[in-house]
């Protein structure tokens, strides 16, 4: 069974983002399982926090999850033209000793889609990612672009993806990103 965990960048219990991540995970291809990953609980990146205590164990946690899977899905929102601050914060924590990079990030198979309401997708966030994903080391797929826009369209009042043509992209994205990751395995 092929593992990627799935992050989703926001907090908010109704996020599109959130949506489109369980999306992702239905869709994907059999032999596939999308594992889910929650940023609550991570404080903020506290240099003096982590010399008194080390890593939280949440971030610990994760941090094994993903040790433990094939890639990582990184579903983010866009704020401000840019990369959403909780989602960044907790790539910064997990990177935390900077020696344990290598086992977590290095190589690891990453993919990046979004949604936003506002008709530009994630276009910048996801660009804006990309100087971190290569300080990290890791190796983005690029053989599909996810950006949803006008997400209030997309997803019902229960948080399903409704919009066929954009269905098919999620699952498209999904066998390609799977497709990437195989080889690596």
């Amino acid at each position: 069974m092929l593992t990627i965990v799935g992050i989703a960048g926001s907090l908010r219990r109704g996020s599109y983002n959130g949506m489109l991540l369980r999306a992702a995970a239905e869709l994907a291809p059999q032999g596939t399982a999308v594992e889910s990953a929650s940023l609550q609980g991570i404080p903020l990146y506290d240099g003096d926090l982590e010399a008194a205590h080390g890593i939280p164990e949440v971030v610990a946690d994760l941090k094994e999850r993903i040790v433990r899977a094939h890639g990582v899905l990184l579903v983010t929102p866009e704020y401000n033209m840019s990369l959403p601050g909780v989602l960044k914060n907790a790539i910064d924590w997990l990177s935390r000793p900077a020696s344990d990079i290598p086992r977590v990030f290095r190589d690891r198979p990453v993919a990046l889609m979004g949604a936003t309401v506002g008709l530009g997708g994630t276009v910048s966030a996801q660009t804006a990612w990309l100087p971190v994903l290569r300080a990290l080391g890791m190796r983005p797929w690029f053989g599909g672009r996810l950006y949803v826009s006008a997400a209030a369209k997309a997803f019902d009042a229960d948080g399903h993806l409704v919009d066929e043509p954009v269905k098919t992209q999620v699952r498209a994205f999904m066998a390609g990103f799977a497709e990437f990751i195989a080889p690596a395995r």
